[in-house]
């Protein structure tokens, strides 16, 4: 619904509001008045969708050679540790969790000789089986004060049998009771009320161990009991924390808070990818990016910004703007972030309209490949540069607002993270950035084309990512952020077009570009009034959505007010660290 028919259409508008809100408590009285059983005997009936293993479309290539990638195994000095993705399944219940599907726990199989389950592994009913947990294997040769032991006893965390769900059998929940010195970091779960043996598990010593927090949820459904996924607390290139792939069981008397990751003590990067390996990478999962067919704002790549009249501003010098070098020779190195210098479009209106649209056969992308989760996966962090970001739109419940000129800003850089596994070189999930923050898929959940390439989305105007096509609000409540998506011709592949700009933990470190270490922004202030723009759009919306229409701007971040251009890729928090969700 336009603006333009405002105040006229007010009337009308409320009125299919209240029908709408009408409408979907009817519905959802209908939907509630099934009775349970049918409900249970239906998930008993029907296949879920962790009956099935997920495999990527294609099989892994083999990889170049060289170093310890994709080997099978990591040493983390003294404790050595191999991924473990085939699994006998041990208890079930087929509702709560995500969904209300339930979740599925399962002991890994076939464990290498000499390696030793660390603990089990759960997973919500509702996607494919696709995940591994850690096995250990000591490599200290001392049998008095190895890196692994057996726990001298467990205690019973929680039991099924009193649960009012829909389960195939009981399920036990065991917490290892570790020797002195040492730590539990998993869960072990029977079908039975007796111990599992001591001989089934091993605990870890304390200082091969790093703090967690807890990560996805996994199951839990008023039962006093909620399953998570962990991870290291700390993550980025220097952080060594190694997450197992097993579960922390929390329950309202919960008998341990938190169990501890792995840790890569001697920070040991032999499981990274070499040159020839991460090109080897790009070809096989490099993304295909299709942008809106109504998009106007296409990418480029940052020497064809420069060539075609981007200018470099100085504060207090505003009336000499400078040309740029192709390869932004003369840009400040400095390293800060003052304010004092900022880049903008041509000042030729002509120039300016047509570098606005970018230029997609000359786009590309540039990728930042690192070392994550204490090198046990690589991220190849993929960027895309856009000249312009267009206005936002919103969506407020039923009714769609163009934001005037809130969004709009020059220098638009936007990301793809793919985590590969070190182990065998798997894609595991990939990070679609979306404004402030953004969203990790793993690979189950993904489109494919083109064999194991994932097929990304990037929206209409702000350019944010998203692994699916359609509308994707950005908000909670029926208000946000819309992001458009479609699969337009326009489209990247960007494994055809790309470059290495940075791999610091290479022996020959790749060259950066000189552009990389510009660390101011990459467009000016914006001259608009964000409430002078709120209002604008505010006194044609109904009465009822006015003041939430105000708060809803308030709350957005500076990503999406787009007041100021933004700094380049090596200027924000994940560089260094972790994507944030």
């Amino acid at each position: 619904m336009a603006i333009g028919f405002f105040p006229t259409m007010i009337l009308l508008s409320q009125l299919l509001y209240f029908l709408s809100v009408t409408i979907f408590f009817a519905l959802g009285t209908c939907q509630n008045s099934s009775s349970p059983l049918t409900s249970f005997s239906e998930k008993n009936t029907n296949p879920l969708p962790i009956e099935t293993i997920f495999k990527l479309p294609s099989p892994l290539p083999t990889w170049p050679s060289g170093g310890g990638f994709a080997s099978g195994k990591i040493e983390l000095g003294g404790l050595e540790v191999c991924q473990i993705s085939s699994f006998t399944k041990i208890w079930a219940t087929r509702e709560g969790g995500p969904n209300n599907l339930g979740a599925t726990f399962f002991d890994p199989s076939q464990i290498p000789e000499g390696f030793f389950m660390l603990g089990s592994y759960a997973q919500p009913n509702d996607r494919a089986l696709f995940g591994g947990v850690l096995a250990g294997k000591d490599t200290t040769g001392d049998p008095s004060n190895g890196t692994l032991k057996q726990p001298t006893d467990y205690t019973l965390v929680w039991s099924s049998e009193s649960a009012n769900i829909a389960q195939d059998g009981n399920g036990y929940i065991w917490l290892p009771t570790p020797p002195d010195g040492y730590k539990a970091v998993g869960h072990v779960v029977t079908n039975s009320p007796d111990k599992p043996s001591l001989d089934k598990v091993r605990c870890v010593r304390s200082d091969f161990t790093d703090p967690s927090e807890n990560d996805a949820w996994i199951w839990g459904k008023d039962n006093g009991i909620n399953v998570y996924g962990f991870r290291p607390s700390t993550r980025g290139v220097q952080a060594l924390g190694v997450p197992i792939g097993t579960f922390l069981a929390l329950t309202s008397g919960a008998v341990t808070a938190s169990l501890p990751c792995l840790k890569n003590v001697k920070a040991n990067l032999s499981s990274m990818p070499n040159p020839s390996q991460v090109q080897a990478l790009i070809q096989s999962y490099s993304p295909w990016i299709y942008l809106h067919p109504d998009e106007e704002y296409l990418p480029s790549s940052v020497s064809w910004f420069f060539r075609n009249g981007a200018l470099l501003y100085k504060k207090g010098d505003e009336s000499n703007p400078v040309s740029i070098d192709p390869l932004g020779s003369n840009l400040p190195q400095d390293g800060s972030n003052d304010g004092a210098y900022w880049l903008d479009l041509p000042s030729d209106q002509a120039a300016k309209q047509q570098v606005k649209k970018g230029n997609l056969t000359d786009a590309g992308v540039y990728l930042h490949v690192k070392p994550m989760l204490g090198a046990t996966v690589t991220d190849v962090a993929i960027w895309v540069f856009y000249p312009f970001n267009g206005a936002a739109k919103a969506k407020l419940e039923i009714v769609n607002v163009s934001l005037g000129k809130i969004g709009e800003h020059i220098g638009d850089w936007e990301h793809l993270t793919l985590r590969v596994s070190n182990f065998n070189g798997e894609l595991t999930s990939v990070y679609f950035s979306q404004h402030s923050a953004g969203v990790w898929l793993s690979a189950s959940e993904l489109e494919f084309q083109g064999g194991n390439k994932p097929v990304t989305y990037s929206a209409l105007h702000s350019h944010a990512f998203s692994p699916i096509a359609g509308l994707v609000l950005d908000g909670s409540g029926g208000i946000g952020i819309r992001m458009d998506t479609a699969k337009g011709e326009a489209v990247m592949d960007t494994g055809a077009r790309f470059l290495e700009v940075a791999a610091e933990y290479f022996d020959s470190a790749v060259v950066e570009p000189p552009w990389l270490n510009y660390t101011r922004e990459w467009g000016p202030k914006i001259d608009y009034n964000v409430v002078d723009e709120t209002n604008k759009v505010a006194k044609v919306l109904p009465w009822f959505l006015r003041q939430k229409f105000r708060q809803f701007v308030s709350s957005l971040p500076n990503e999406v007010l787009g007041e100021e251009g933004p700094t380049g890729p090596k200027m924000k928090d994940s560089w260094s660290g972790d994507e944030r969700t």
